[in-house]
């Protein structure tokens, strides 16, 4: 499982820190939401893929990502800008 750290002034630890008690917390919530989000969103690609070509579905989300990408129904993001969510 990968690692991810971020850094961040000490006068953005103070601002965050009126808003969150546990700023570490916050921020693992908020990637992991996310990428639960995009996990759905990979799946409902490759299931209408899937359907759309007859082939098998893969079993188990794990699975069924790596399966949208191996069939090119999705790859990396090759932008640098931020998403606007």
């Amino acid at each position: 499982m990968p690692d991810i750290t971020i850094s961040i002034t000490d006068t953005e630890k103070k601002a965050l820190e009126t808003v969150m008690i546990d700023i570490d917390v916050w921020t693992d919530n908020a990637v992991t939401n996310r990428a639960r989000i995009a996990k759905e969103e990979i799946i409902s690609l490759l299931v209408a893929h899937c359907n759309a070509n007859s082939i098998a579905i893969a079993t188990g989300e794990d699975a069924q990502v790596t399966q949208a990408y191996d069939l090119g129904v999705v790859s990396k993001a090759t932008t640098t800008e931020p998403e606007s969510e």
